[in-house]
C-alpha cells in the first residue's frame, strides 16, 4: 500500500541533514504539525514519527504525488477502491495511487493504515516518546525497503525537534500560542463536534458541585471580590487554581470556597475552546484532581470531543464512566 522511497527523496534528506535546517522543511512542519498532533491523539501514532515520515515520503510537500494528488505517504489504491487516483511509476510502471482532495485525508489514511495492520501492532505497545524504537520498528515490520530508513527518520526528528510535537500531543509540553488558536477551531470532519454554549448563571453566589461560586464579568478585579465576600485574596487565588499575579481576562466563574476533589458526574466532554482550567471551574473540581484522574499535565490541550474523568476511576464508582473510552 505504501510506495517505496525513491533515491531522489533519500538524497534530498541526506543533503538536508548535512546542512542547516531547510526553510522548506520548517514551513512544511508548521503547516502540518497540527494534524500530526490530532492524529496522535486519535490513533496513537507519535506526532514526531508522523511528521518525519511525511517529510521524507513527500519531499516536504514537493514530491510528484504530493503535488498531483495531495498524497503525502505514497498510499496506493486498495483492491475495490473506486475513487479518484493518479498514475505513477513505482514497483511497476503506471501504478494507481489515491488522489485526495486535501492533504489531511492522506495523513488520516496513513494513521489508519498503521493502526489497522497486525504487523504494526507491536509499535503501539512502545513508549510513544521512544522515536528511535518506532523508527527501527517500522523497518522491522517491513514498512520501507530503504535500509537507512530508521536513520533518516531519526535524523529528521532530531534536526527539526519533532519530538516536541509528540510531547505536546501527550500534554507533557505547553502548546505554542499559534497552535492553540488552531485547536480552538473544530476540525474539518463530518462528525458533530461539541461547542461550548453560553450559560446563564444567577446573580450573587450560588452552588456548583456543592461549592459556593459567583459569575464575575470581565474587568471585575479579584481584590474587589475578595473584599466583598471577606475572603483573604491569597485564598481566593487558591480556591480558583490561579497564580497570585493573575487578573480576569474574560467572564469567569470565581469560587468562594475550596472546590471538591471529585465532580458530581463521571466525565466531561471537551468542547471547542475549553481549557483544562475552564473545565475545572465549570465542574467545580480542583485542577490538580482533574489532571491526576486523566494523567495530564497543566500544559495539556485535550482533543475536542474527548472525555475527561471527573472522578477517581480507580475506586470503581461509576460503571458508565469506566466503560467510556
Amino acid at each position: 500500500m505504501i510506495r517505496k522511497l525513491f533515491l531522489a527523496t533519500a538524497l534530498f534528506i541526506t543533503m538536508t541533514a548535512a546542512a542547516q535546517q531547510s526553510e522548506k522543511v520548517v514551513a512544511y512542519i508548521e503547516q502540518y504539525r497540527s494534524i500530526a498532533i490530532k492524529e496522535m491523539q486519535r490513533t496513537g501514532v507519535p506526532a514526531a514519527i508522523k511528521l518525519a515520515q511525511a517529510i521524507l515520503e513527500s519531499n516536504a510537500g514537493d514530491g510528484d504525488l504530493a503535488l498531483r494528488s495531495n498524497n503525502h505517504f505514497g498510499i496506493k489504491c486498495k483492491t475495490g477502491y473506486t475513487g479518484p487516483y493518479v498514475l505513477h511509476d513505482d514497483d511497476r510502471p503506471q501504478e494507481r495511487f489515491i488522489k485526495y482532495e486535501h492533504p489531511e485525508a492522506s495523513f488520516r489514511d496513513h494513521s489508519d493504515f498503521l493502526k489497522g495492520r497486525d504487523r504494526y501492532a507491536f509499535l503501539f505497545k512502545l513508549d510513544p516518546t521512544d522515536y528511535r524504537a518506532w523508527a527501527y520498528g517500522l523497518k522491522k515490520a517491513g514498512y520501507a525497503t530503504n535500509p537507512r530508513y530508521p536513520q533518516l527518520l531519526i535524523g529528521l526528528i532530531e534536526r527539526y525537534n519533532l519530538e516536541d510535537y509528540t510531547l505536546i500531543a501527550m500534554g507533557k509540553k505547553e502548546m505554542p500560542q499559534e497552535l492553540k488558536a488552531v485547536f480552538a477551531v473544530a476540525p474539518e470532519s463530518e462528525e458533530v463536534v461539541p461547542v461550548k454554549k453560553a450559560k446563564q448563571y444567577p446573580q450573587g453566589d450560588f452552588l456548583i458541585n456543592q461549592t459556593r461560586v459567583i459569575f464575575a464579568r470581565q474587568g471585575t478585579a479579584y481584590e474587589t471580590i475578595a473584599a466583598q465576600y471577606k475572603i483573604p485574596l491569597t485564598r481566593l487565588f487558591l480556591y480558583n487554581d490561579l497564580r497570585e499575579d493573575q487578573q480576569p481576562q474574560k467572564d469567569a466563574l470565581v469560587f468562594l470556597q475550596l472546590k471538591r476533589t471529585e465532580g458530581q458526574k463521571a466525565f466531561h466532554e471537551v468542547a471547542a475552546g475549553e481549557s483544562l482550567h475552564d473545565i475545572a471551574q465549570e465542574e467545580g473540581v480542583r485542577l490538580e484532581s482533574l489532571l491526576k484522574y486523566n494523567n495530564l499535565t497543566k500544559f495539556a490541550s485535550p482533543a475536542i470531543g474527548s472525555k475527561l474523568y471527573l472522578q477517581d476511576m480507580g475506586t470503581a464508582k461509576n460503571a458508565v464512566a469506566q466503560n467510556n473510552p
